[in-house]
């Protein structure tokens, strides 16, 4: 159905229709606009809650992040970001698909409309203008022939009146002609206009305004399609990013399905495994009659016999190296660690040191080659240039191989010390260093300072780590390259005991000033803890020696603890 046929006098109407239209595009305009600024606060939001959670850059985030679920919750919150970026593609193709083509179309609508009513103004005005013309030939139609009447009659009369000179007649009747000739010629004149305004009306009705009305129901039809293809766009745009965020999905979905259990319950035990073994099982101690001492306790003085541990005290410590006494980073060889942890720390340090030489021997590769290149062509560079960054590196994997080489000591020496060995094995080799009392320091790299690290000899390759000694000899002698206790066990006053003590574990006492002890075995304490990890105690008069605080159990004398 055609709008200039059925609508032909609904002009007005019309109009406000069209008007309607544009402003129900201006309407979808904004609602789509409103949508993409809720995808982007929506994308912006989620992004913002998935770096709201992602694993702080601390030791205790990175020890989390060994457990499958904490990984699987990262995976999560990655793909949750990758979610909120489709969301960020919904607004943009929105604004871009959408938005921006209707504001261009509006343009060109608003224009396009403007022009056709004008034109629809223009004709209405013609013709109302015709119609105007008409009216005014058909008035002075009229008028002329009331006048030719008038005129007839006047002169009838005077032609009946016989007082009326001949004159006057004539007169009358000349002017009973003209009128009568006017009123033809505006019958003339009013039927030829009324023949042309006809005309004009029936093209103005049948061609000129099915015409504007065609171009503007044309104009309607494509708007109405334009609107229809934005609103699939609208749900295509969401139908695109689909697969996209189905993957984010199905990756968190494979994410959870990853976690597992065992994996994570057997990473509670890498992480927190001392390399400990459980306490033996206490022994009854019979008060009400004399203490029967062990082979290591037959020198002990009688006037020391008496000097038993107090009652009360005999609870043992079943939780050996809980508290860490060395707050912060701990000593660089992590002997304030469990044996375990300690290996694992060593271990860690030691691929870190390897990754960190095979990176300074590429770039001395490259480096090398480099050279070779400027020796063979001069023109390119001064291969002396290179010398200086050679010799940097040569430096830096010589400081790099003796820190390797330092913490392999220190790993060597957890692991042979690890508790994973037979009980027997231990045994064996605890009391032949009780035989054997008197330790070899021939070789420098191979003894142990009492905190448990490794001192090494003054060279030309390597460098002298101090040795930590819990009471150091206030006057060293400059020129000795071995750290010695400077003989003090026999130059100074024996010292006045304190209390007793009891080791819990074996220990070997490798180290210089270090004395072995068997589990089980009691000895008196002559010196406290003085924050440094370790005890000195005293078995006879001639041994008497270092400790590791964490392997005994102190009982001290009531009056030393007042003092």
């Amino acid at each position: 159905m055609s709008w200039g046929s059925e609508l032909w006098d609904q002009f007005d109407n019309l109009e406000k229709h069209t008007q309607w239209g544009i402003e129900f595009v201006e309407k979808y305009t904004k609602f789509v606009k409103e949508r993409s600024e809720i995808e982007t606060n929506y994308a912006k939001q989620i992004r913002n809650l998935s770096k709201k959670y992602q694993p702080k850059k601390n030791s205790r985030e990175e020890e989390e992040s060994k457990y499958t679920f904490c990984k699987a919750f990262l995976t999560t919150l990655n793909e949750l970001n990758d979610y909120a970026g489709q969301h960020e593609v919904i607004a943009e193709n929105l604004t871009s698909q959408i938005i921006g083509e209707l504001t261009r179309y509006l343009t060109e609508l608003k224009a396009e409309r403007k022009s056709h009513f004008h034109d629809g103004r223009k004709a209405q005005q013609h013709i109302e203008s015709s119609w105007k013309q008409l009216e005014s030939c058909k008035r002075r139609f009229e008028r002329d022939c009331k006048e030719a009447d008038r005129a007839q009659q006047y002169f009838e009369k005077m032609d009946a009146d016989i007082n009326v000179t001949k004159a006057d007649v004539e007169k009358a009747r000349q002017q009973a002609q003209m009128r009568h000739q006017m009123a033809a010629d505006s019958k003339g004149d009013y039927s030829s206009y009324l023949q042309k305004f006809n005309q004009e009306q029936n093209e103005h009705y049948y061609t000129v305004i099915p015409n504007i009305f065609q171009k503007l129901q044309d104009m309607e039809e494509r708007r109405i399609e334009r609107i229809g293809v934005c609103m699939k766009t609208f749900s295509d745009v969401d139908r695109q990013v689909l697969p996209i965020v189905g993957k984010c999905l199905d990756g968190m979905t494979k994410a959870a399905e990853s976690i597992e259990p065992k994996t994570d319950s057997k990473q509670v035990v890498e992480s927190y495994k001392s390399g400990f073994e459980p306490p033996g099982d206490v022994e009854f101690e019979d008060y009400g009659q004399t203490m029967k001492r062990t082979a290591s306790d037959t020198s002990l003085s009688n006037s020391r016999e008496g000097k038993e541990k107090p009652a009360g005290k005999s609870k043992g410590k079943l939780w050996p190296f809980i508290k860490n006494k060395n707050k912060g980073s701990g000593p660089e060889d992590f002997s304030h660690l469990p044996p375990e942890q300690r290996r694992k720390k060593l271990q860690g340090k030691l691929d870190e040191l390897n990754k960190d030489i095979q990176k300074e021997m590429d770039q001395r590769d490259a480096l090398t080659k480099m050279k070779d290149v400027y020796v063979k062509n001069p023109q390119m560079g001064d291969p002396a240039s290179v010398d200086p960054r050679l010799s940097e590196i040569g430096q830096n994997i010589e400081k790099l191989q003796f820190e390797v080489q330092k913490f392999e000591g220190w790993l060597a020496e957890v692991e042979e010390r690890m508790p994973s060995k037979s009980d027997s094995h231990r045994r064996s080799g605890l009391y032949e260093t009780q035989n054997n009392t008197t330790v070899s320091n021939n070789c420098a790299q191979d003894r142990e300072s009492p905190d448990g690290s490794y001192t090494e000899e003054q060279n030309s390759e390597t460098q002298v780590k101090a040795n930590p000694n819990p009471n150091p000899n206030p006057n060293p002698n400059p020129t000795s390259s071995t750290p010695e206790f400077d003989d003090e066990f026999d130059d100074e006053e024996t010292l006045p005991t304190i209390g007793t003590c009891k080791a819990l574990y074996p220990f070997e006492g490798h180290n210089e000033g270090t004395i072995s002890v068997a589990e089980g075995e009691l000895l008196y304490v002559i010196e406290e803890d003085k924050g440094d990890g370790w005890t000195r105690v005293r078995r006879n008069e001639d041994e008497e020696g270092y400790v590791p605080t964490s392997y005994v159990e102190v009982f001290l004398e009531t009056n030393a603890k007042d003092s």
